[in-house]
């Protein structure tokens, strides 16, 4: 498993061992989220943790409150984000063969990333993410996502480097 990195963590309790409730990994669609995915699908299995599957659309942030602002246009590119990740998460699964993680879910969400994945951390052992996105202003920064996600999750992060 010499294949990613743990950024940041939290000890378990030594001596004690303990039940993973569940994995998060972020998804954008690059080839970099494909191999966090795969990587993260292959750890559920590992261990029998259900595995959450989460699409951010990135929505303006609201100036006033810093909310996000999601409008008409928005209900129909998340339909189309939430079918594409389905569709990714289904052919992460069919590599498996007849492993499979407790349960998969995946989830689509109008909103800010790094809000998104810290907010999922919260309720997860483990958040997964690629090296770097596929958007233009995320390889621009290098993996701004991942750094952020990093600082701030609650619990330990495994960044899938990107392919060599």
């Amino acid at each position: 498993m010499q294949d990613y990195m743990i950024a940041a963590g939290v000890p378990a309790a030594q001596g004690k061992e303990q039940a993973m409730p569940g994995i998060v990994v972020g998804v954008d669609g690059s080839p970099n989220s494909e191999r966090a995915l795969d990587w993260a699908m292959k750890q559920a299995v590992a261990v029998q943790a259900p595995l959450t599957v989460i699409a951010v659309h990135e929505v303006p942030k609201s100036y006033w409150g810093h909310i996000p602002v999601v409008g008409p246009a928005d209900a129909g590119l998340l339909d189309s984000l939430r079918q594409a990740a389905e569709e990714m998460t289904e052919r992460a699964a069919s590599q498996l063969g007849d492993a499979a993680p407790a349960t998969v879910t995946v989830r689509a969400l109008n909103g800010f990333v790094v809000e998104e994945l810290v907010n999922a951390s919260h309720d997860a052992d483990l958040v997964v993410v690629g090296a770097r996105g596929g958007s233009g202003f995320g390889r621009l920064l290098g993996g701004s996502v991942s750094s952020e996600v990093i600082q701030h999750s609650i619990c330990p992060v495994v960044i899938v480097p990107h392919e060599r």
